[in-house]
């Protein structure tokens, strides 16, 4: 693709405005439309990023000629629903995470992706930091050693707000979905999937998972230890013991802007600057995978994000966590 990537966004919420002030940064793409269930949250969203056309409804941004490719920053319940309207419409899809609800939905949007031919990828935003991309490379260097053990948290304390996103049931509320996937995925990194899983958590009054900790059995013997909070301050930190020394990513361990690097006596600290709009290296990521005429990241792809979901389905099945969409 040689003109710029014309983008819509789905929702106006703060993920969607971070979306949107980090897409000047980026190359190759432009926002054109915004959608939203409520026209004056369109139009107030338009004025702020200067974005010409305001939907109000996003059956009809699928409908837009003029965009081509969707960021769905919808809450989490609604992800597969409204990715499978833009990928039906014939729209790529970049989909903030949690890809789905559980896997079933994740493997309907995937097939989905492959029928029209479209792009689809999960906005772990993670994977495409400088921190991260550093890391899956020091995970290949002999000097480091072979990962032993990842341990990782992630989460903050706030009061119950039942009818807020992260306590309401109903849109896929709780730390799991929302939190422990940046752990997960470091796992998943890391180790790759896991073959067992033992998880504890704590459901609170609005039935949503207030804090959760897992630990997964991974191919060759390596072991994660994961937890989340939403009711719970935590250290937000991760670290990898592997058979030469380790790696340490600092808080907040989802965005890191160092790495640590311990190994045989000896300490180096790798900088790793985010800068002010980290949304811009997932974007980037959807850029070169379009003008390369791919249909998947190889930095996320999708078999890696139904995997996570599998892995999320796991956990909540041990701790007897459900939402309507299952």
């Amino acid at each position: 693709m040689t003109e710029p990537i014309r983008w819509g966004v789905a929702a106006t919420g703060g993920i969607a405005a971070q979306f949107a002030a980090a897409m000047p940064s980026t190359t190759g793409g432009e926002i054109v439309a915004v959608a939203s269930r409520s026209i004056a949250n369109a139009q107030a969203f338009g004025d702020r990023f200067g974005i010409a056309r305001r939907h109000a409804s996003y059956e009809s941004l699928a409908s837009d000629p003029d965009v081509d490719v969707v960021y769905v920053a919808s809450p989490h319940a609604c992800h597969a629903a409204d990715t499978l309207l833009f990928l039906e419409a014939g729209k790529h899809v970049l989909c903030e995470k949690p890809f789905s609800i559980n896997h079933a939905s994740g493997a309907t949007m995937v097939a989905a992706a492959r029928q029209n031919d479209r792009f689809l990828m999960e906005a772990i935003w993670s994977r495409f930091l400088p921190a991260y991309v550093t890391l899956a490379e020091l995970l290949h260097d002999q000097d480091v050693g072979e990962p032993l053990l990842v341990e990782a948290d992630f989460g903050f304390s706030v009061p119950v707000m039942p009818e807020h996103r992260l306590f309401n049931r109903e849109l896929g509320g709780g730390a799991l979905l929302d939190l422990g996937i940046y752990p997960l995925q470091l796992c998943s990194l890391v180790f790759g999937s896991p073959e067992q899983v033992k998880a504890v958590a704590q459901i609170g009054s609005t039935g949503v998972d207030e804090q959760i900790a897992a630990v997964l059995q991974h191919r060759g013997g390596g072991i994660g230890v994961v937890k989340a909070a939403i009711r719970t301050s935590l250290a937000c930190r991760a670290q990898i013991a592997t058979t030469h020394g380790s790696i340490s990513l600092p808080p907040l361990m989802h965005c890191p802007d160092h790495l640590i690097v311990a190994t045989r006596g000896s300490e180096r600290r790798i900088d790793c600057p985010v800068g002010e709009h980290g949304l811009r290296f997932e974007i980037d990521e959807v850029h070169r995978c379009l003008g390369a005429g791919l249909r998947e990241s190889t930095v996320m792809p999708l078999a890696e994000t139904l995997a996570l979901a599998a892995t999320m389905d796991a956990i909540r099945a041990q701790v007897d966590l459900t939402y309507p969409g299952d």
